[in-house]
């Protein structure tokens, strides 16, 4: 799928949730969108809830599925380029610090155009040696986890909303 496409679905915010794994029960709680700027594209992107530079999302989760409690996420957007990146930082949240860039180029693979969907992410746990442990033991797969789980399901989204467009 095209890069503005691609682009667009991740910009959405109605699709956060839909890109997290299950389990965490991700929802957007609140939020308050700073307009990006306009679009370079013809495509019909004033029904999506895009955030640009200075949108604040509020966010919730469950860390531990089998646990009915959720641990809230703030994030504000820094950066936003149409079809090329847009970037988040925590604002309050589970990390002492975390920064996500989401990257987006055309790439062509067996003679097939597509896009590639790359996430940059840094991040500290904070609690000194307590906090690198609880890292090496378990954060950093459960991070990986979540983007094996984005790349998996990523293809089946797209698809869906490209099946969708072309339906109505």
């Amino acid at each position: 799928m095209a890069v503005p496409r691609v682009f667009a679905f991740f910009a959405d915010l109605e699709n956060l949730p839909r890109l997290m794994p299950p389990e965490t029960f991700t929802q957007v709680d609140s939020q308050h969108l700073a307009a990006p700027p306009p679009s370079p594209c013809r495509d019909d992107l004033s029904s999506r809830r895009v955030a640009g530079i200075g949108s604040i999302i509020n966010t919730s989760f469950r860390p531990l599925s089998w646990l009915p409690w959720r641990r809230k996420w703030t994030a504000v957007i820094t950066e936003f380029e149409w079809n090329h990146h847009f970037a988040d930082v925590q604002q309050k949240g589970p990390f002492k610090r975390w920064q996500h860039r989401h990257e987006f180029r055309a790439e062509c693979r067996n003679g097939l155009d597509g896009t590639v969907v790359r996430d940059v992410i840094e991040y500290e746990v904070g609690f000194g040696a307590l906090g690198a442990l609880a890292n090496w033991l378990f954060i950093e797969r459960a991070i990986k986890k979540i983007f094996d789980q984005r790349q998996k399901v990523l293809p089946e989204l797209l698809a869906r909303e490209m099946a969708t467009r072309v339906a109505t």
